[in-house]
């Protein structure tokens, strides 16, 4: 008898994609139902003080309309449905969920596990889209493609970027510092090779692909990255040892004429110490791709600062991340209903 399977996806993950993607993996075994969420056209809520959302993070809609919909399945496949306490409690049929994002940050773990329902994740499935957005980011700057924009855009031809002392530099020239050398900051790397750039990286826990270490990349600290590079990309976990690792103390050893990109999270990041060290000329300049406020206010002093570029949390957005997670998503909801071990059992 064919499984009973609820999609809950959205704009970006399309359920009709997870539709798609789990008759390849499971045929028949499984009966399908689907609902497409309004994000990102309307934003997510983030529920570290909401009631009843204990343990979530970041999720769209509401434990009641999850109830409703996947009542009597017992695989839920979703992107950002929020899997609250009440929805486990309301669901007893519930045997599988999973996740299409890097990490389950809409899902109440500690109840899953009360439950004993199976929670799978699809970790990577954004990072080779967030690497080559990094790359990007780097060259908007440092090539001053967003400067020339700008300048065209309001009715300026600006010649003087041609000036040997205010145009861009290469990559094969600067020494680029990535923080955290996890899936993406690993993959950044390897492309940052390929431009002939010099890299360096931090990240207390690991140690460099011999690949890499082969290449010359060099595995350093925290300070003598700060001090040597001409670009920092910010690329590790949000934690208590890297919440606002980016602060005032930091900017002040970076190079004056130092580009920041962050593509990782805002939380990386103090804010009010970036904008002062962008003001003040302690460095030169800043690529900001996520903010600790999505979204960023309308008041936001970053917003108006003539040296920064910043996009709306857009890095890990490609057709490839939907397919890819998708994939995965799909191979574990087979396993699991093979009775074969999961691969990213959360």
């Amino acid at each position: 008898m064919p499984k009973s399977v609820a999609i809950i996806g959205d704009h970006f993950m399309l359920p009709e994609v997870f539709e798609a993607k789990l008759i390849d993996a499971c045929g028949d075994q499984v009966q399908i139902r689907t609902r497409k969420d309004n994000w990102p056209d309307e934003p997510m809520e983030h529920g570290y003080a909401a009631p009843g959302m204990d343990g979530l993070k970041e999720y769209f809609g509401t434990a009641d309309g999850v109830i409703a919909f996947a009542e009597g399945a017992e695989v839920l496949v979703t992107h950002l449905a929020p899997i609250s306490r009440t929805v486990f409690e309301k669901l007893p049929d519930l045997k599988m969920i999973a996740v299409s994002r890097g990490g389950p940050v809409n899902v109440d773990m500690a109840a899953a596990r009360e439950h004993g329902v199976v929670v799978v994740n699809t970790p990577g499935r954004n990072a080779t889209a967030v690497a080559e957005f990094t790359i990007g980011a780097i060259l908007v700057e440092t090539r001053k493609i967003r400067e020339g924009h700008e300048a065209l855009r309001a009715g300026t031809w600006r010649g003087d970027l041609y000036r040997a002392d205010v145009t861009g530099r290469e990559l094969n020239e600067m020494t680029v510092g990535v923080i955290g050398y996890g899936n993406i900051g690993r993959k950044v790397v390897k492309l940052l090779r390929a431009f002939g750039t010099k890299v360096i990286v931090h990240d207390p826990y690991i140690q460099l692909e011999a690949e890499d270490a082969q290449a010359g990349v060099a595995l350093v600290s925290f300070e003598t990255l700060l001090e040597q590079s001409d670009v920092v990309s910010l690329h590790p976990r949000v934690t208590d040892e890297t919440r606002n690792m980016m602060n005032a103390q930091a900017f002040s050893r970076m190079k004056n004429d130092a580009l920041l990109v962050n593509t990782a999270r805002g939380p990386l990041c103090n804010y009010d110490d970036l904008a002062a060290a962008l003001k003040n000329g302690e460095i030169g300049a800043a690529m900001l791709e996520t903010f600790a406020v999505e979204p960023a206010p309308d008041d936001w002093e970053l917003l108006r600062l003539p040296n920064v570029t910043l996009t709306p949390h857009i890095a890990g957005a490609s057709v490839r991340t939907v397919t890819f997670a998708a994939e995965q998503a799909a191979a574990e909801v087979s396993r699991f209903l093979a009775g074969q071990p999961l691969k990213n059992l959360c």
